[in-house]
């Protein structure tokens, strides 16, 4: 619902989410991805802890 919320503007509706999803959630695990915390073929849970979105290899 974080995402949900931080995308809504009254004037554009639901619009600039796609915006939030990108930097909230894509670009943070690209990051990650790259500095190799998570190897091929893991499942990746995104979770939202004290203020911030944090990733979890299951």
């Amino acid at each position: 619902t974080h995402l949900a919320d931080a995308g809504f503007d009254p004037v554009y509706g639901a619009r600039p989410l796609k915006r939030v999803i990108q930097q909230m959630l894509e670009n943070p695990l690209a990051q990650a991805m790259l500095k190799g915390e998570f190897k091929p073929g893991d499942m990746i849970e995104a979770s939202w802890e004290d203020g911030r979105l944090v990733f979890k290899a299951d």
